[in-house]
């Protein structure tokens, strides 16, 4: 009896259930032919129809991981700082979700440094987060709420804080909880919104 298109629909949609779980539980060092089939019940030579080669699994691995980032719920963005901060907090890892994601993420480094392809694909992943984050500081310094200033230079150093944070958060989650990364989220934003003193301000009077 042929296969009928829902039928392999279906199975593509547990095949790539089956990827994430490998992902979730072992990162992109652990994900093989071998692991998937075995967290799908399956043999090495079903997953052939679905990726041909070890490229093709971490190539389908990788869109997986984008499209759950993108589909994963998040704060409802506001204007301005308010939008900013809320941007920075969807990035760390605050809840089971994120964590999960965002350890995989940080898996995947390793794996896209190794390949100048994904590694062009990864770069250009940060540069379209960096604009958006750019965009938000340009808005915010419009209301007032941020000192004049670079918005993209702003934006590179606090995409570069918040994924700083959020490695510190995954080796070590006791010392960087939920409400310890918001604190210090509001810390470096509160230094953003700080104007920067001048030299006659600092200096001592005579």
């Amino acid at each position: 009896m042929p296969r009928i298109k829902g039928d392999h629909e279906a199975r593509r949609r547990d095949v790539s259930e089956a990827v994430w779980r490998v992902l979730a539980a072992h990162g992109f060092g652990g994900l093989t032919m071998r692991a998937v089939a075995a967290e799908l019940g399956a043999t090495t030579g079903l997953l052939t129809h679905y990726f041909p080669t070890k490229r093709d699994l971490v190539a389908h691995a990788l869109d997986l991981l984008e499209l759950r980032t993108a589909s994963r719920p998040r704060l409802a963005a506001g204007q301005g700082l308010s939008g900013l901060r809320t941007a920075l907090l969807n990035i760390l890892p605050l809840t089971d979700e994120a964590t999960d994601s965002n350890r995989i993420w940080v898996s995947s480094w390793d794996t896209a440094l190794a390949d100048p392809e994904l590694s062009g694909d990864y770069g250009r992943k940060y540069a379209r987060s960096r604009d958006k984050l750019r965009d938000l500081v340009a808005a915010a310094q419009q209301l007032g709420e941020l000192p004049a200033g670079d918005p993209a230079r702003i934006a590179a150093g606090a995409q570069s804080f918040v994924l700083g944070l959020v490695v510190q958060a995954l080796f070590d989650p006791l010392a960087f909880p939920p409400h310890r990364q918001t604190e210090l989220l509001d810390d470096y934003l509160a230094t953003l919104a700080s104007p920067p003193s001048s030299k006659s301000d600092d200096a001592a009077p005579s």
